[in-house]
């Protein structure tokens, strides 16, 4: 397998594997307590595990301007510090928060706020430019949308970033942003137990990237919630909201779900890969588009994930077989 893609249509060269830090922000909350981080964090431990990430070949970060309420952007920038010439980052915008309270209070869909809220993300990331500027509102109503995409269209001009994306998984939203110039990708869910066949569909033909979320179905496809451990408080999956699937009521993960990660276990593991190395493959084997962004708290987990790349893409076989286990049709991009 190739360990480089390029990023869409914008010629920028990116590791198939990408890093998401979104679990790196550290906790924070709706305004009525709901989790939206993935619990306590260890700055230290997360620095080294980006800069490990970086010496094992991964040159894709993928963070938004709300995780931790600005506190992932932060420790991004200082983790890529000299370095940041040699990744390519991405960041998102649309949620409004308050960092004192480390609270998300809304969305604002506007071109004045996309301008305030990418000045404010260079600043926390100590750069003066972003690779890649992705839409945060997955349900932006699309007219509105235009507009956005016509201000990240002058934010390339002014030289602020170099491409951009609609993080959604509505694929007309995604297609909206696609006519636009320098649109190089849409970031979307899936794993092996959650396919997203009308995303990578329109990936491969409008010549996008699928920076693809959720790669590891948020921990199930690690075997780390065999036990159903109950998730601390402060993780989202302690009060999962409704688009969260696969931790019922907070208590633990869903055991149905869980029988389908076994079920899956033997395929995934095969060649002396791990549970976790086993989905990212199942991921490139879907769609060579696909540049998976799995989240990471410590040096351990990134070496894990990063180790995937060694591995590459599961075979033609073990795709068809892990299809076969779920009772669905391959499917073809």
């Amino acid at each position: 397998m190739e360990s480089t893609r390029t990023l869409g249509r914008s010629g920028i060269q990116v590791s198939a594997l990408g890093f998401g830090c979104w679990a790196i922000g550290g906790e924070h909350h709706t305004p009525d307590g709901q989790p939206l981080g993935w619990g306590r964090v260890d700055d230290e431990e997360s620095v080294r595990a980006i800069r490990r990430a970086l010496d094992l070949g991964v040159t894709f970060f993928d963070t938004a301007d709300c995780y931790g309420t600005g506190h992932s952007e932060r420790v991004l920038g200082r983790a890529l510090g000299k370095r940041r010439g040699d990744v390519v980052v991405a960041t998102k915008w649309g949620n409004v928060f308050d960092e004192t309270s480390r609270t998300l209070t809304g969305n604002d869909d506007s071109p004045a706020y996309a301008r305030r809220a990418l000045t404010a993300s260079l600043r926390r990331l100590d750069t003066d430019y972003v690779d890649l500027y992705q839409l945060h509102i997955a349900d932006a109503d699309p007219e509105r949308a235009l507009r956005l995409r016509e201000t990240c269209e002058d934010f390339v001009r002014e030289g602020l970033i170099r491409a951009y994306a609609w993080s959604t998984d509505d694929p007309s939203r995604a297609a909206l942003f696609a006519e636009g110039k320098h649109c190089a990708a849409v970031q979307h869910a899936a794993n092996v137990l959650r396919d997203a066949p009308e995303l990578f569909a329109l990936a491969e033909r409008r010549g996008l990237t699928s920076i693809v979320r959720s790669p590891l179905a948020m921990g199930l496809l690690t075997g780390r919630h065999a036990g159903r451990p109950r998730p601390e408080p402060g993780d989202i999956r302690s009060r999962p909201p409704a688009w969260l699937p696969g931790f019922g009521d907070g208590s633990g993960a869903d055991p149905e779900w869980l029988a389908r990660v076994e079920a899956l276990r033997d395929v995934l593991t095969a060649d002396g890969r791990t549970l976790a190395q086993g989905a990212l493959g199942w991921l490139w084997a879907r769609s060579p588009r696909a540049v998976p962004i799995p989240g990471f708290r410590s040096v351990a987990q990134a070496e894990e994930n990063a180790g995937a790349l060694a591995r590459g893409p599961l075979t033609a076989a073990q795709l068809a077989e892990t299809d076969r286990i779920l009772g669905r049709r391959t499917a073809t991009v």
